[in-house]
């Protein structure tokens, strides 16, 4: 309809044809408007009806696809496997990951009856939590596990910051809500040092095959955390707290009781304990609930309480527990072959110090003890096959020192106090593979090194390690083993040796010794693969001795008939692995130079230049590998 042109200007004729034009067009508008009306009306009941159809159809569907996937699955082959198989296989699976019971019982209703039916599956229980998780996990994973099977515990409780250290430290990203996680293989417990890292709260630990360890001097420090295979990952049991007032106060008391709660659920199954291991990252509020750790334990093989930091001297040394076990106590510890005690009350006397084949003893800070009772704890166990001994406070023989021999033991690491030295010099190790000396020594430490040696007519050693760990501070002044050597002579007895890590040594004098031989003379350690330096004192000419002796044991291609020129025409065995922590300046072309003779290199530069008695501006520390 085009529009009515109405003239201009107005009339009294017009203005009315105007108006009566303006009503009936107002009543067209009504009228279409209630014919669109209707028009919806009619399409949204069409579009209703046929929502309701499909939604019928879909309903009708998805109970198809339903009903289609519970008959494939019930003519599956893997529901014809006969239990027996199927445990089997449960079993197998249990080998690699001791905590598939929790993934394998969340699969369908049948795999959780027989997993819940297999106390085996139950039976290791490893667990990463914190004191303010729920302590019942432990009792559930008990009751699953039976009552006859042996049990393998690990445990490792972390305390969270304190609110003056959280404040102070960047937080760890989260990664998930849980404060209890459980983990997927063993520790490496033989080897875990109270100076090792501690895992921030909430990060799931899943140890072999999903995390990799490096150990360096003695020390572990967890690298690599990440799972390669979640679907294989157990589950997380508990969940971060709300931060509101009354769950403050609960979470408080969980704290304070947590100890008690979960050894107290331990204990009760002390008689099936096969392995026991149970780590703390410090000082926990119920940390006096290990004192109810008593009973007999005919199983127990490895037994392991360790602490990552020294206790407080509020904690009294005369705990009534296995390890302050009176002389004359009877506790059923037939099978127990290792102990490792890390900054926790132990007497020396205990019997369950006795007959073992691995020993592992850290003592509190506050902890004084004879020499004559520390060779009273290693000629209790003349089968020892590893010693790791690390005393702060020792005193004096009262009574005289005896020779000892360890006839099987194959590795042995000391450290602490000056007076252990004393303990050294009365052994007797003919089977020794590994030496660790940490010790603060007062007089140079190669005399007591070579006499051992002498009297142990002269050893397989593969692996030595002088004060290397005590480096680790890197800058500054260090007196321990390493520094007090005054002559590396001794190394002329080691042809055997693979493996030499050293702290606190002048730089070059170790070098020399190891470089080019002298005139016919043969080649010092001609089968050393692996050199570690940490703080050893370097001068002006560090890098270029370092230069020297990688350039004489790893010679480029055209240098290997020149090499025939020393040591008798026999050439050395290859450095594959080299370490350099806080001694020399180098500069990133020698380094260079170094990664292309040598497989791995390790380069950490010092804060300070020590050659020119200068710091650094700013301060440099970079590491290449």
């Amino acid at each position: 309809m085009s529009a009515f042109v109405f003239p201009d200007p107005p009339t009294a004729a017009t203005l009315a044809d105007a108006r009566r034009d303006l009503d009936g067009t107002k009543l067209s508008v009504k009228k279409l408007a209630a014919k669109i009306e209707d028009a919806e009306g009619r399409l949204a009941r069409i579009v209703q009806e046929s929502k309701t159809a499909i939604q019928a159809l879909e309903n009708e569907k998805a109970a198809l696809e339903k009903h289609l996937e519970y008959t494939q699955a019930y003519i599956s082959p893997m529901r014809r496997l006969p239990r027996e198989l199927l445990e089997q296989i449960f079993l197998f699976n249990f080998e690699d990951y001791p905590c598939c019971a929790w993934v394998l019982s969340s699969v369908c209703s049948s795999w959780r009856r027989l997993a819940l039916s297999m106390p085996k599956l139950w039976s290791k229980i490893r667990l990463v939590t914190s004191s303010e998780a729920p302590a019942d996990t432990v009792r559930l994973w008990l009751e699953r596990s039976g009552h006859k099977i042996p049990l393998d515990i690990e445990i490792f409780l972390h305390s969270p910051p304190s609110a003056a250290s959280s404040s102070t430290r960047p937080r760890p990203p989260r990664r998930t809500t849980s404060n209890t996680i459980l983990i997927a293989d063993n520790w490496g417990a033989n080897d875990w040092t109270p100076a090792m890292t501690p895992p921030p709260q909430g990060i799931a630990i899943p140890i072999s095959p999903y995390v990799s360890v490096h150990a360096a001097g003695g020390t572990l420090l967890p690298v690599n955390l990440h799972a390669q295979n979640e679907s294989m990952m157990p589950p997380i049991v508990g969940s971060e707290r709300p931060r509101d007032t009354a769950n403050s106060s609960k979470s408080r008391s969980t704290t304070q009781y947590w100890g008690y709660i979960a050894i107290s659920y331990l204990v009760e199954q002390i008689h099936r304990w096969e392995r026991f291991v149970f780590r703390f990252d410090k000082q926990f509020p119920s940390v006096a609930a290990l004192k109810s750790i008593v009973g007999d334990a005919p199983l127990l093989r490895e037994f392991e309480v360790s602490c990552a930091e020294g206790m407080s001297s509020g904690i009294p040394l005369d705990w009534p527990w296995l390890p302050c076990a009176q002389a004359d106590s009877t506790y059923k510890l037939d099978q127990l072959k290792s102990v490792t005690l890390q900054y926790v009350p132990f007497k020396w006397s205990t019997p369950m110090l006795q007959n073992l084949q691995n020993l592992t003893l850290r003592s509190m800070p506050s902890t004084y003890v004879n020499t004559d009772r520390v060779l009273h704890i290693i000629a209790s166990c003349p089968s020892l096959e590893s010693l790791s001994l690390h005393f702060n406070a020792v005193h004096s023989a009262v009574l005289p020192l005896t020779p000892t021999t360890l006839s099987e033991l194959k590795s042995f690491n000391v450290g602490g106090h000056y007076n252990l030295v004393a303990v050294i010099d009365t052994l007797i190790l003919p089977s020794l593979e590994s030496i660790t000396f940490d010790i603060d020594t007062r007089d140079p430490i190669e005399d007591s090194l070579t006499s051992l040696l002498l009297r142990s007519s002269h050893p397989p050693l593969a692996h030595l390690s002088l004060s290397y760990s005590s480096a680790n501070a890197g800058v500054g002044v260090y007196y321990g083993a390493g520094s007090s050597i005054t002559s590396w002579n001794f190394l002329r007895d080691m042809d055997t040796l693979r493996t030499l890590q050293v702290g606190g040594t002048p730089f070059e004098s170790l070098l020399m010794i190891l470089g080019t031989p002298e005139d016919d003379d043969r080649w010092i350690c001609p089968n050393l693969t692996k050199l570690n330096m940490r703080a050893c004192q370097a001068h002006t000419n560090g890098a270029a001795k370092l230069v020297r002796l990688v350039d004489a044991r790893n010679p480029d291609h055209t240098g290997g008939s020149m090499l025939a020129q020393f040591g008798g025409g026999t050439a050395p065995a290859k450095l594959r692995h080299l370490e350099v922590h806080d001694c020399a300046v180098l500069g990133e072309d020698v380094i260079e130079w170094l990664k292309n003779r040598i497989d791995e290199v390790i380069c950490t530069e010092p804060m300070y230049d020590s050659s020119i008695y200068s710091p650094r501006s700013p301060p440099y520390h970079d590491t290449y590998v």
